[in-house]
């Protein structure tokens, strides 16, 4: 189970560090803290099969708070950032019994809550601990059941492009065989130091620059948020050995970098991990020139507990344009029929193993349409090599990729139909050199509107990133020859020549 990620790290050895005034916590510290926590829960009358929705922002509360959710029942965090209807949505698709927030804060969390969740507040006291504290009271508390491997540890959503968002359930065991995956690919020890700059409410945070680092006895820094302005001096201050990102981070990082002189604190880096989105080939040979580290671009999705196939360290061979080989997964290339592909031929990436998930949560359709004779179909495109390095090629399934966030296409169509001076729209995602992807829209009016209007709209029900930043007003939506709408041929025959 996922508590036994703490038991490899020497008892005074930091665990978790925040920067700044934040906590420097030990294993030792981390062990106890996680048990009282968990304790507490169970006081609360929460235990096996109940699921546990977190709202809280990285750091060690969030840390902590993730790991005795996922021990008492099953964590479901949240990016805490979300709308009061998108927490609605989540919490209620969830069947979240209780919702952990930041004390006094997340008032949208708390206004979408029902009035049967729990609401749990968190906070760290004089002493830098993680207490939990509630208005109510169970009247019975829980025994303490140890879950099992087979017990659902963690649950996230994952969209469709003509569906609601799916569940997905990770059991323990798929998430320790992916945390062990990365810490072998990498060759990671207690001597490294983890700089976690993605969100802990996805399994990139939590899997590849927590738990595997946690699983090996090293060290996590996790500030707040990313923040080029300090991220080398936070490199430099905790001596940090390796971080994993989103290209858009890189890319910032780059844009801020100088040629032909490294930023200090550089030097103690032992390679950067790249994941979640496309590494453009440029991006990572200037990054590799600028940083003087090997970059490894590696490949991940949520139903796989993250990672899948990543580049090697050197002296493995690492590729440009390529995602790298399986790392504890077996890839196959398959055609419409279900049959496996040749190496060179272009097909639909799908994988086995033993971090890839049983299925959706209460999505029988969901299920039969992603496996095929047990491999599990990933909605992308690609082919392998003679040496078995994997290339994607694009995405069969049209989720718009904005930085490493997926985002449904249909959920903003809902969004922009809502206005009433919308007939029809139609999303899609549009080229952007910073995020890879933008979010775009086409709409056929049916009263006067303006783009600004309408994307002041989408302001109101939609987080930020995923509104629209270009909305085409047309006079009709294209269509095929069987009346159904195709996103990527409404993009290219909408969409202006050179924009963005």
């Amino acid at each position: 189970m996922l508590l036994d990620l703490l038991q490899g790290g020497s008892p005074g050895h930091i665990a978790i560090q925040v920067p700044g005034d934040g906590p420097s916590v030990t294993y030792d510290q981390l062990r106890a803290q996680v048990e009282s926590l968990a304790k507490k829960l169970r006081s609360l009358g929460l235990g096996q099969g109940d699921r546990i929705a977190i709202a809280l922002p990285n750091g060690f509360e969030m840390i902590a708070s993730f790991l005795a959710a996922s021990g008492v029942g099953t964590a479901a965090p949240l990016n805490p950032a979300y709308t009061i209807d998108e927490f609605k949505f989540y919490l209620e698709d969830t069947n979240a019994c209780a919702l952990i927030v930041p004390r006094g804060q997340a008032q949208e969390a708390r206004s979408a809550a029902g009035e049967d969740t729990l609401i749990i507040e968190t906070h760290l006291d004089a002493e830098g601990a993680v207490q939990f504290s509630s208005s109510r009271t169970a009247s019975t508390q829980r025994v303490s059941d140890h879950p099992s491997a087979d017990d659902i540890a963690l649950i996230l959503h994952t969209s469709g492009t003509t569906s609601r968002p799916k569940r997905v359930p990770l059991p323990h065991r798929n998430l320790m065989v992916s945390a062990r995956n990365v810490a072998e690919t990498y060759g990671l020890s207690a001597e490294d130091v983890s700089l976690c700059v993605m969100p802990l409410f996805h399994v990139h945070g939590l899997v590849a620059s927590t738990f595997a680092t946690l699983l090996t006895g090293g060290t996590v820094v996790v500030p707040a948020r990313f923040n080029p302005l300090s991220f080398w001096a936070t490199v430099t201050d905790h001596h940090v050995s390796w971080y994993s990102a989103v290209p858009t981070i890189h890319q910032v990082l780059l844009a801020r970098s100088k040629p032909g002189s490294k930023p200090a604190g550089s030097e103690h880096l032992r390679f950067i991990r790249s994941c979640s989105a496309a590494l453009p080939p440029q991006t990572m040979l200037d990054m590799e020139e600028r940083f003087g580290v090997p970059v490894l671009e590696a490949y991940g999705m949520t139903e796989a507990a993250h990672q899948m196939a990543s580049n090697p360290l050197p002296p493995g061979t690492r590729k440009t344009g390529s995602v790298g080989c399986g790392t504890g997964v077996r890839f196959a290339i398959l055609n419409d029929a279900g049959d496996v592909l040749q190496a060179g031929a272009i097909g639909e990436v799908s994988i086995k193993g033993p971090n890839v998930f049983d299925g959706y949560d209460g999505n029988a359709k969901a299920n039969d349409e992603a496996f095929t004779n047990g491999w599990f179909r990933t909605g992308d495109q690609g082919y392998l090599d003679d040496e078995g390095y994997l290339r994607l090629t694009g995405r069969i399934k049209e989720l718009i990729n904005r930085g490493g966030e997926k985002i449904s296409p249909r959920e903003i169509d809902e969004a922009l139909l809502t206005h009433p001076a919308v007939g029809e729209a139609v999303c899609f995602g549009i080229p952007d050199r910073v995020y890879g992807e933008a979010v775009a829209a086409a709409v056929v009016l049916k009263d006067a509107a303006t783009e600004a209007e309408l994307i002041s709209h989408c302001r109101l029900s939609l987080s930020d990133f995923k509104c629209p930043k270009v909305i085409y007003i047309v006079d009709f939506i294209p269509r095929g020859a069987t009346g159904k709408i195709q996103r990527r041929n409404v993009a290219a025959a909408i969409t202006r020549p050179g924009e963005p």
